[in-house]
C-alpha cells in the first residue's frame, strides 16, 4: 500500500485531537492576563508559537496579540489581525451552511449524496447520507491519501467537480455510519452539494449567509492570487531553520480547509454562535450533538466535543477543532457554559498548538499548569544537522530525562516524517524507534514505525510494527487497511 506520507497530513495537518488537561502549578501572583502573556511569550521565545492568539472570558476578551512575524522576509510582525489560513477550522463553516439549508427545507440530513449529485457513482452516492459527510463517518476514502498527491496534483487548480472524480470511484473504507474515519473528501463532497443546492458557489454562499450577517469582514475564501492586506505567509520549520512553505492550490482544500480569517474576525463567529442570527435554537443544537465516538470524546457537524475536567470544575464541555495546511497550524477551543474562547492561529505549519491551548484553558479555570520547556525534538533536529545524526541521537538518550527539555510524542513523530521527506529513510526509522521506547503503550508511534519501514521497502517489519498499533488500538482503521494490503502482497 503506498500511504505517500498519510500520517504526517491525517494525524498532524488536519486532525483536531484535544488530550487530557493534567499538567502541574506555576505561576502565583499574577492575574490571567499577566499568566497568558508570560506563557506565550516563552512559548515565543522558544520558537514554539508565532502567529496570532485570543483568549475570552465569560464573553469578554481578556488577551489578544500577535506574536512572532507574520513576514520573515520584511520583519513584518503578527498581529491580533493578522490573516491565517484556517485548515480544518474550515469545516465549522461548512456545516453551518448545510444546516441553513436543511432549516430551508432544500438539503435533508437523511437523504443520500445521489439524491444532489445523480452523477455520483451510485454504488456509493445511494449509501452515503449528508449525516454521514458531517461526522466523518461516510467511508469515504481520505484523498490525501492518494499515491503521489502532493508532488503530482497539490500544485493544480480544479474546479470541484473535477477534483471529486479522484476519490468517487474508490472503494469505501467501512459501510456509511459503521465507523469515525476523518475526511477531508467528505467535507469536499458536502462542499459541490451546496453548489448544486443553491446555484451559487461555495465561497458566495459563504459570504452571503455568514460573513457579511456578522460583518466578518477579514474572513474569506482564500486565493493564491488574491492580493490580500496583512496576510500571513506561511512557514515550515526545520531544526532552527525556516523555510516558506509548499505551495498548494486552494481549489483543494475548498470547503474541508480553503478559508483564512483573523483572531477577532474568529471572536464574532464565537458570539454569533451563542445567538439564533445564523440558526434555530433547535437546528444549532445538532452542531454540538456528538454522533459519533472520536479521539477522546465525540464528534458533531464540524466540531469535536468533549466533557473535561479542569481543576476543581468536572463536566466542562469544550468544543473545539484543529486545523493545519501548508505553513499553517490553527486552534480553536469554545467552552460554552462559561462562555469562555481560546483561538490560536500559527504562520508554521505542523506546530503543536493543542498543549498551549489546554494550559490557557487551565489558566481560565484557576487550574495547575506548566510554563513551556524547550524542544529534546528540535533539539535532535539541530544537533543533527550540525554534527550528524548519530550525535543527535546520543544526545537525546542523554537529556532524555531532563528538567531542562520536554519530550513530546507528536513533535518526534512529526521529526521523523520530517526526515523521512528528506529522503533519509533509515534516519527516520531511528527517530520513530526513540518515540517507540519513549512512548511504548501509544499505538500511533507503532504505527508510524510501520510506516517507515514499509516505505524503506522492509514489509515484514512493517507487518510487526502495524499489528502491535492495531493491537494497542482496534480502531486504527489505517493500520488495518495497511496490514491487510501487506499481508495480501
Amino acid at each position: 500500500m503506498k500511504l505517500n506520507f498519510k500520517n504526517t497530513l491525517l494525524k498532524t495537518l488536519f486532525l483536531g485531537i484535544f488530550f487530557q488537561l493534567t499538567i502541574f502549578p506555576v505561576a502565583f501572583g499574577q492575574n490571567k492576563a499577566e499568566k497568558i502573556n508570560a506563557l506565550m511569550n516563552l512559548h515565543n521565545q522558544y520558537a514554539q508559537f508565532n502567529g496570532s492568539v485570543l483568549v475570552v472570558e465569560n464573553g469578554e476578551v481578556i488577551y489578544k496579540k500577535g506574536l512572532g512575524l507574520s513576514n520573515m522576509e520584511w520583519n513584518i510582525p503578527n498581529q491580533p489581525n493578522t490573516k491565517h489560513r484556517l485548515g480544518s477550522i474550515t469545516k465549522q463553516f461548512t456545516s453551518m451552511l448545510i444546516l441553513q439549508l436543511v432549516e430551508q427545507g432544500k438539503i435533508s440530513l437523511d437523504a443520500k449524496v445521489s439524491d444532489y449529485l445523480p452523477d455520483y457513482p451510485k454504488k456509493t452516492g445511494n449509501k452515503i447520507t449528508i449525516h454521514h459527510l458531517l461526522t466523518h463517518s461516510s467511508g469515504i476514502p481520505e484523498f490525501l491519501m492518494i499515491p503521489n498527491f502532493r508532488k503530482e496534483k497539490s500544485r493544480n487548480s480544479y474546479s470541484p467537480t473535477e477534483f471529486i472524480s479522484f476519490f468517487a470511484d474508490s472503494p469505501l473504507q467501512f459501510s456509511p455510519g459503521k465507523e469515525f474515519s476523518y475526511s477531508n473528501s467528505g467535507y469536499f463532497l458536502l462542499g459541490v452539494i451546496i453548489e448544486k443546492v443553491t446555484g451559487k458557489p461555495y465561497e458566495q454562499v459563504l459570504q452571503e449567509n455568514i460573513f457579511t450577517p456578522l460583518k466578518m469582514d477579514n474572513t474569506g475564501y482564500d486565493h493564491h492570487s488574491l492580493v490580500l492586506k496583512n496576510r500571513a505567509s506561511g512557514y515550515t520549520k526545520n531544526g532552527n531553520e525556516y523555510r516558506n512553505a509548499a505551495f498548494i492550490d486552494m481549489s483543494i482544500p475548498y470547503a474541508a480547509g480553503s478559508l483564512f480569517s483573523t483572531t477577532e474576525d474568529l471572536y464574532l463567529w464565537d458570539q454569533a454562535l451563542y445567538t439564533n442570527q445564523l440558526l434555530s435554537e433547535k437546528t444549532k443544537a445538532l452542531l454540538f450533538t456528538p454522533y459519533v465516538s472520536a479521539w477522546d470524546g465525540g464528534y458533531g457537524y464540524g466540531w469535536h466535543i468533549s466533557k473535561k475536567t479542569i481543576g476543581e470544575k468536572t463536566d466542562v464541555k469544550v468544543i473545539s477543532h484543529t486545523g493545519g495546511i501548508n505553513g499553517f497550524s490553527t486552534f480553536i477551543s469554545r467552552m460554552p457554559d462559561q462562555k469562555n474562547l481560546i483561538v490560536l492561529l500559527n504562520n508554521v505549519g505542523g506546530t503543536e498548538l493543542t498543549n498551549i491551548g489546554i494550559s490557557l484553558i487551565n489558566i481560565l479555570y484557576n487550574a495547575p499548569y506548566e510554563m513551556p520547556k524547550k524542544s529534546l525534538a528540535e533539539l535532535l533536529m539541530e544537533t543533527a544537522m550540525a554534527s550528524g545524526f548519530e550525535s543527535s541521537f546520543n544526545q537525546f538518550r542523554e537529556l532524555k530525562n531532563s528538567d531542562d527539555y520536554a519530550i513530546k510524542e507528536n513533535e518526534i513523530n512529526n521529526l521523523g516524517y520530517q526526515v523521512l521527506r528528506m529522503g533519509k529513510a533509515k534516519e527516520a526509522i531511528e527517530i520513530f524507534m526513540l518515540n517507540v521506547e519513549t512512548f511504548p503503550k501509544s499505538w500511533n508511534t507503532y504505527d508510524s514505525l510501520g510506516e517507515a519501514y514499509l516505505i524503506n521497502g522492509n514489509k515484514e517489519l512493517a507487518i510487526k510494527f502495524y499489528k502491535k498499533s492495531v493491537e494497542i488500538n482496534p480502531n486504527n482503521t489505517g493500520g488495518i487497511s495497511a496490514l491487510s494490503k501487506l499481508q495480501k502482497e
